[in-house]
Formats: C-alpha cells, sequence, structure tokens
C-alpha cells in the first residue's frame, strides 16, 4: 500500500472509533434517561427526600451527557512500552465516554492522564512515544496531525499543530469559543492550578487569558465538583456585553452552573446604578484607604454621653460614668464584629454590667435576675440611650451621610485624603434613600459598608476575574471577600488598564484581594506567546508599551508575517469616506469587520455608513453585533473583544483626553486578528512611530 492509503485506512480506523464513541455516549444518554424516568415516577409516588436528591442527581448526569457544539473526541496518546507490552492508549476529549462495560473510551480533558496530551514535547514527553490529534468537520475525521515524541528532530516535533492553525484562521463569529481542543502546554500549567491558589494571571492580547481563566473554572469543577456544587463558582467580567461574549464557553464544557456577573452585578438588586461617575471621582473613591475612611466612619457613630448614664430597671436605677461606659464599649469594640453585632455585645455588656453591680447588694436573691435583665431591656429610655450610643446602621446610610456632611468627610478623612480630594467626594444627599444615585464607584464602598455594619460572608469556592487590570482596589478588596479562602483566578493585562484608579502592579492588587490573610498561596504567572494577533499588528502595537507600560513584557505572536497595518492619511472633509471605502473592501474579503473610535466621531460614522446601507450595530448599545453588522465600537467597550478585521480612527483622539489614552490605543490596535487599518487626519501619537518606514 501507498504512504496515502496507508494514511486513508489510518483515518478509517480512527472515524471507526468516533462513532463508536458517539454511539457509546448515547447509550450513556439512554440509560441515564431510563433511570430518569424510574426516578420521576418515585418522586410521583413517594415523594421521599431520597427520591428527589436522585431525581436531581439524574437530571444533572442528563445535562452533563450532552455532547454540546464542539467535538466529542480530537486525538490520542500513546504511552511507553512496559516490559514488552504496549504502552497504554487513551483518547482524549470533551467528556468522559464509557462503553457498557465501563471500559473508557474516551477520557475528560480534565482527567490527569490527558495532561501529556497537551503538555507533551519531543524534550519532555511526559511518557508518550506518540500523539494524534484530530482535524474535524462536524463528526467526520478530514484529518490526522502525528507527533513522534521519541524524536527531537522529526518534523513533527517543532512548531504549531495544525489542528491549532486552523483555529487561528478560522473566522470570528461574535461568540467567544472554548479552546479545549487545542491548549497549549503554558496554559495547561495554569489551568490545572489547584484550589488552593489565588492565581493572578498576566497576558498580552491574544495570549488566550481569558479561555485560560474559563477552563480553569471548568477544571476545577471537575476536579472538585463535590466542594464547588456546595459553594458555586463566580465568574465576573468587565461589563454586560463582555459576559455575553464569552457566555457559551462554559456550558460548551458541560458546565452550567457557574454565575457570571460584573462587580456591579453582585448587588445590583439592592443598589441600582443610576449615574455615570466623573474620572476623578471615580479614581479616589476606587482608592485602598477608603476602606478605612468608612471604618472611621462606622467608628465616628459610635459615641460616650459626657455625663455617663443611667439604667433603670424598675425601681433600681444603676449609674455608670463616662470612663465606665467607654470601657465597655471597648470590650464590645474588641470582638471586630460587624458593627450591628457588635451593638448587641454591647447591649449584652451593659444589662450584666448593671446585674453585677445590682446584684452586689446583701439579701439579693439571685433568681431574680431574669425579670432584672428583662425589665431593663424592655424599658423605653434604655433602647433610646442604646440607639444614641451604639445605633443600628445601614451601608446606604453610612455612604450616604458620608458624602453629604463635609463635617464627617473630614473627620473619616484626615490623614488619609487630601482636601482636594474630599472636595470632590462632596455630593447632595437624595431627598429619599431609596432614589439615591448611585455609581458603579459606589457599589464597592456600599459592599465595604455592609461588610463594616453587618457583615458579610466568603459564599463562592472559587471566583475568577477577568480584565481585572480595570478592577479598582476597592472593587478587588470586595471580589477578594467574596473568594473562600482566597481560591481566585484573576486575570488581566497592565498594558490594557486603562479605568479609573486601574492596576499598576499585581502586588498591589494582591494586597487590595487581601492574600495576607487568604489560606490560599498567591502567585503570579504570566502568559507571552499571542495566539490571536498576527506579528505584523502585535509588533506595531507593541511600540506603544515603552510609554504605556515599561513594566510589562510584550507578548510575542506565534502567527508570523501579514500584512501590516494599512495607515490612510487622509484630510478632516475625507476621513469618513474613506473609513466607508475601507469598509466596503473588508465586508468581501472578511466575516466580521469593527470600526473603533472615540463616541464623538463614531455617532458620524453611524450616520455615514447607515446613508449607504451598510448594515451597523453600535456594540454596547445593541449587544454583540450581528453576524451580517459592522461593529461600531469605542475604545472602552472594544477591550476583550476580536474581530477579523478592525478600523481605528483617530487614534490621536483615542489617546487624547486621559492619563491612560495610550493604553487605550493599545486595545484598540490588539483586536485584528488578520486585518488593521488606521485612519486619520490628525498626526498619529509619536509612539507609534508609522511615519518611519522603516518601522513596518
Amino acid at each position: 500500500m501507498s504512504d496515502q492509503e496507508l494514511f486513508d485506512e489510518e483515518v478509517k480506523a480512527e472515524q471507526r472509533w468516533l462513532d463508536h464513541a458517539h454511539v457509546c455516549l448515547d447509550a450513556m444518554s439512554s440509560r441515564t434517561s431510563q433511570a430518569l424516568e424510574a426516578s420521576d415516577r418515585a418522586v410521583r409516588d413517594e415523594n421521599t427526600a431520597d427520591a428527589r436528591v436522585a431525581q436531581w442527581h439524574l437530571r444533572k448526569r442528563e445535562r452533563d451527557l450532552e455532547a454540546g457544539a464542539g467535538p466529542l473526541c480530537f486525538g490520542r496518546i500513546d504511552g511507553e512500552p512496559f516490559r514488552g507490552n504496549p504502552g497504554e492508549r487513551w483518547y482524549v476529549g470533551r467528556r468522559h465516554v464509557e462503553d457498557g462495560e465501563a471500559n473508557a473510551v474516551v477520557v475528560d480533558w480534565r482527567a490527569p492522564v490527558s495532561a501529556p496530551f497537551y503538555r507533551a514535547t519531543a524534550v519532555d514527553p511526559c511518557g508518550l512515544v506518540h500523539r494524534r490529534r484530530f482535524s474535524l468537520d462536524g463528526r467526520t475525521i478530514v484529518a490526522l496531525f502525528d507527533e513522534d515524541l521519541t524524536d527531537p528532530e522529526s518534523a513533527s516535533a517543532a512548531g504549531l499543530p495544525d489542528p491549532l492553525l486552523a483555529e487561528l484562521d478560522r473566522a470570528r463569529t461574535g461568540q467567544m469559543r472554548d479552546i479545549v481542543s487545542t491548549i497549549a502546554a503554558e496554559q495547561d500549567v495554569i489551568i490545572r492550578a489547584g484550589l488552593d491558589e489565588m492565581l493572578i494571571v498576566q497576558g498580552g492580547p491574544g495570549t488566550g487569558k481569558t479561555a485560560v481563566g474559563l477552563h480553569r473554572a471548568a477544571y476545577l469543577l471537575f476536579q472538585e465538583r463535590m466542594y464547588l456544587a456546595d459553594h458555586n463558582v463566580l465568574v465576573v467580567g468587565p461589563n454586560r456585553l463582555f459576559l455575553r461574549y464569552i457566555a457559551e464557553v462554559l456550558p460548551s464544557l458541560g458546565e452550567t452552573s457557574v454565575v457570571q456577573t460584573t462587580t456591579e452585578g453582585l448587588i445590583a438588586a439592592k443598589f441600582p446604578v443610576r449615574e455615570t461617575e466623573m474620572f476623578d471621582v471615580a479614581e479616589v473613591k476606587g482608592r485602598l484607604v477608603m476602606a478605612e475612611v468608612l471604618r472611621r466612619a462606622v467608628l465616628a457613630k459610635i459615641s460616650v454621653p459626657d455625663d455617663g448614664v443611667e439604667l433603670a430597671s424598675g425601681v433600681v436605677v444603676i449609674r455608670l460614668d463616662r470612663d465606665e461606659v467607654a470601657q465597655l464599649q471597648k470590650t464590645a469594640l474588641a470582638r471586630n464584629l460587624p458593627s450591628n453585632d457588635g451593638r448587641e455585645v454591647f447591649r449584652q455588656v451593659l444589662v450584666q454590667e448593671a446585674w453585677r453591680r445590682h446584684s452586689e447588694r446583701s439579701g439579693l436573691d439571685t433568681g431574680t435576675q431574669p425579670a432584672f435583665t428583662s425589665a431593663l431591656k424592655n424599658d423605653a429610655s434604655f433602647k433610646k440611650l442604646l440607639d444614641r450610643m451604639w445605633p443600628t446602621m445601614s451601608a446606604p446610610v453610612v455612604v450616604r451621610e458620608l458624602f453629604s456632611s463635609p463635617k464627617r468627610l473630614a473627620a473619616a478623612a484626615e490623614g488619609l485624603i487630601d482636601s482636594e480630594s474630599q472636595a470632590l467626594l462632596k455630593r447632595t444627599a437624595s431627598k429619599k434613600l431609596a432614589a439615591e444615585r448611585w455609581t458603579s464607584a459606589d457599589i464597592p464602598l456600599l459592599d465595604e459598608a455592609t461588610f463594616l455594619t453587618a457583615g458579610s460572608r466568603a459564599n463562592y469556592g472559587h471566583v475568577v476575574v477577568d480584565e481585572a487590570q480595570d478592577q479598582s482596589p476597592m472593587a478587588l478588596r470586595m471580589l477578594g471577600r467574596r473568594a473562600r479562602n482566597g481560591s481566585m483566578t484573576i486575570l488581566g493585562d497592565l498594558a490594557q488598564a486603562t479605568a479609573p484608579g486601574a492596576a499598576r502592579s499585581w502586588n498591589d492588587a494582591l494586597v487590595a484581594l487581601g492574600a495576607d490573610q487568604a489560606s490560599a498561596t498567591p502567585r503570579v504567572c504570566e502568559l507571552t506567546v499571542g495566539y490571536r494577533v498576527p506579528a505584523s499588528i502585535l509588533d506595531v502595537a507593541n511600540r506603544l508599551l515603552a510609554e504605556a507600560a515599561p513594566d510589562v513584557t510584550p507578548a510575542r505572536s506565534v502567527r508570523p508575517g501579514g500584512a501590516p497595518p494599512l495607515v490612510l492619511r487622509t484630510t478632516p472633509d475625507e476621513r469618513w469616506d474613506a473609513v466607508v471605502t475601507e469598509v466596503a473592501a473588508l465586508r468581501e474579503q472578511t466575516a466580521s469587520v469593527a470600526v473603533v473610535a472615540i463616541d464623538e466621531h463614531l455617532d458620524e460614522i453611524e450616520a455615514v455608513l447607515s446613508a449607504t446601507g451598510t448594515d451597523v450595530e453600535r456594540v454596547g448599545r445593541a449587544g454583540l453585533p450581528g453576524a451580517d453588522a459592522v461593529a461600531l465600537v469605542d475604545p472602552d467597550r472594544v477591550k476583550g473583544l476580536e474581530f477579523d478585521a478592525v478600523i481605528v480612527v483617530e487614534p490621536a483622539a483615542i489617546v487624547a483626553g486621559t492619563d491612560g489614552g495610550l493604553r487605550r490605543l493599545y486595545v484598540a490596535l490588539t483586536r485584528a486578528v488578520r486585518h488593521l487599518g488606521l485612519v486619520h487626519a490628525e498626526e498619529l501619537p509619536a509612539a507609534l512611530n508609522l511615519e518611519d518606514p522603516t518601522r513596518l
């Protein structure tokens, strides 16, 4: 047989195995459905707790067995022979599949035995001699890619595998897909990190940090299923648009019991955001010292009457001077409880001290203590006195009074925030508390005030935070508080930090997250290999880093070549026509096109494109664009998204106006996976150095 005939036979053999795997999966689903029918009958007939628990588990198993949109199996690994016996062979796929005798047909990609599929190299084969990857069209194998892991000099030992190259070259559809079949070794190391780590992942554009974070969540849900079934996983994104973009990744991996929301969404039901904060005000509110400002504001509401107190139980009156009351308050405060719980402790301490004083009198019947304490607690004057010394507090009242009272703010912020910054925080309170016009920057402060007054508990077993570089220190503190034992995956790129109070170093972020108080081990790791952005584009964008983010390691692209960015210089009167012409040309060549510009320019571009009959959608206003629409998006909302072709309009306007302007431009330049165009009438930022032809 010829080499081609032998190869064709190999493809047919693997196809038979894949078909067998689908048959086995269908049989598993059928058995589960039959068991579920029996369980449903048991619930109807018996309605016992055991029957309902069994029904819940079977329904969950039925959902887990759904094949999903991606391939069931994407390759196999062969282990080293042992004592004359062939090595073990494992087929690696999206989920575990077994035959009728419980033999593994496909092993889950998250199982320990699957790790070498992603990590093995000719230098370190991880106990393998051979790896085979499938290239599939639906359920049909169209090609095989074999790697001889025993020969470092073989052609298959170097370069990117064909399936990964095919994934990198595919057209973008507006929804993020999982990367389970093409996980790179450096990504796999992070994905399989244990639950006991607080992991910060720094990664440049296209390094796959978002996918890594989501796949780590899926991995932990597989490895720690019982624990996380009780404590859940939380995924926090920068905005609702981004959450829609990543919405299908975890379901495609069989994981649906995950909460996905924004920082604001965590407490939006209590505190709806109604206003947009000014940049400089949001920066002050995001500072970590605001936690101490709020703590002082809470403590300031706890006071001691100068003339002491009188505690009445019936006809008995117990007098305590100011120092004695202050000592009792100190005793209650030493418990480090939320203020409302501390109030109850103080109440009990007052009552106990009153009884102690009263019981010292000779001839007292100790059996009268219940009557004495009851009479004291129910005395109206005692309740008023307690409210005056240690009032019940609510988070919105604390924050509202702090910002609406210059006197309170000055006292709480003394030595922490200068007078100029204090002036930025001052605002007039709404007439009604329920109508208070909270901003996104207020949300972490309200959460902190809730923690100080009513307490909170870490209610998620693991927390994933994406685009974390744009979370303020107070927002990170809020998110860290929700992770049990500090188990978190923090994803971000300091070079893309553009929000008010955005992180400048990951060490600072660890402090805000409370890493020093968490049992999870903090670790910062870096992804430096870019898979999405071609080198011709990424190299140009990286020119900005020397000024925009000098401490960040530039990502290097594995996609060499490609056309450099197309730079179109026009006059102010002609630039919109240039955008129209470029959009028309790109729509004939690529699947998804985006125009990135400041809002003011987007209004004019939208009008011009619409007048030509071009289907356009404003990203953020209408969500993600439709498959046939040109996306119009500002630099802040484009973060985290990707398109086949991107036209960046007036880079100088994107840079102007904020301290993070160059980082905003860096974000805009790194959204394209095939083509990048720059249309400008204004001079380009000097950091790009595009006027020098030797740089392109």
